[in-house]
């Protein structure tokens, strides 16, 4: 079981129960899904997924999708709305988290250079919870420098590494585009992140702390793509970990806790063989947005004669609508097809039932 190793059984992890439960992930073969979520209703459906498939879940807040936990009407120039509603949803999320009874990452993602001033109002905010409760109020941050030069991109991260634990750094280049972080016109090489860089990392940030893990690219990309227009190989994810432990002269096979970004749109094959070499997070953030939309559109399209008006209906010109417009039931809807798509998740990533 996930959890038997772990000093908190549900709710927020943080510090050693999160390594614990990456290494357990990676010893049985599952990776947790890493769910964008951008409102407290996108958070219950992503929580009641894992909770009805009894797995692990993280949750995470991207720079502009904090922005939208705080309001789109509050200016964000110097990033205020983006560290507000981080902080926001972390409480939140931490509020809620625990009456799921599943262990819940609390993650932030995407973190680019110009972003820095969000990550270091988020671990102000970390360190002032940390002071009063004695952990930090996420479990964990990822910087993304994937624009940068690598040792610009390690020593950066490094820096932070030092403040807060654990912290999550990506290397290497995801095609697409991701909260204005756009690689569509880069080489496909560039997609391909080489093991010595990803040695040069682990050297570099297991000498301050083991709290972290690698977004390698292995020509993932954001977004969903026409078929044959994507060419992932998992296989050199085999390959980095090899290299690492020939490196250290590690005793373990999977010595880095790998991440798999750009996960929309894959294949089954894909997500196991990139888990079988030692990747413990997948992101999904595209096909769920689908999913939540497809609930609130059949629902409009389904109801659309009881919701044009707020009296008068098929049953009656008296007939009040209010049960059919009532934001709770058809934004419920889009819950629902959410929380569906998050449960295929977790059965391809095998994260289901492992609790």
């Amino acid at each position: 079981m996930a959890t038997a190793n772990l000093s908190r059984k549900s709710g927020v992890i943080v510090g050693d129960d999160v390594h614990k439960l990456f290494k357990y992930a990676q010893a049985n073969k599952f990776a947790i899904p890493a769910i964008n979520v951008t409102s407290s209703s996108t958070v219950v459906a992503s929580l009641e997924a894992a909770r009805d498939k009894k797995a692990p879940i993280i949750l995470q807040m991207s720079q502009g999708g904090a922005a939208y936990f705080a309001g789109k009407g509050v200016a964000n120039d110097k990033q205020q709305a983006s560290v507000a509603g981080a902080v926001a949803g972390a409480h939140y999320i931490r509020s809620v988290a625990a009456c799921y009874e599943i262990p819940v990452i609390l993650h932030t993602d995407h973190c680019a250079k110009k972003l820095l001033p969000w990550l270091d109002g988020m671990m102000d905010a970390d360190e002032a919870y940390f002071k009063e409760h004695g952990e930090p109020l996420f479990s964990s941050h990822m910087i993304d420098l994937s624009e940068e030069e690598v040792d610009f991109n390690i020593q950066t991260t490094a820096k932070y590494l030092k403040r807060a634990q654990p912290m999550k750094q990506e290397i290497g280049i995801t095609g697409g585009e991701e909260d204005g972080v756009n690689n569509e016109e880069v080489d496909n090489n560039a997609l391909y992140t080489q093991p010595e860089d990803i040695y040069n990392i682990h050297k570099t940030l297991s000498a301050i702390s083991p709290y972290f893990s690698i977004a390698a690219g292995f020509g993932n990309v954001h977004g969903v793509y026409k078929p044959g227009n994507v060419k992932l190989h998992p296989e050199l994810l085999g390959k980095h970990q090899a290299y690492v432990k020939e490196q250290t002269g590690s005793k373990d096979d999977k010595p880095a806790f790998l991440v798999f970004h750009g996960g929309s749109g894959s294949s089954k094959a894909e997500y196991i063989e990139a888990i079988s070499h030692g990747v413990v997070k997948v992101n999904l953030d595209t096909d769920l947005q689908y999913a939540y939309l497809t609930g609130i559109r059949d629902y409009v399209l389904k109801k659309k004669d009881y919701i044009m008006s707020q009296v008068g209906n098929p049953e009656g010109e008296d007939k009040p609508n209010k049960k059919y417009f009532d934001p709770r039931v058809w934004v419920r809807e889009g819950e629902k097809t959410m929380s569906a798509r998050v449960q295929e998740g977790l059965v391809d990533f095998n994260t289901a039932n492992q609790l």
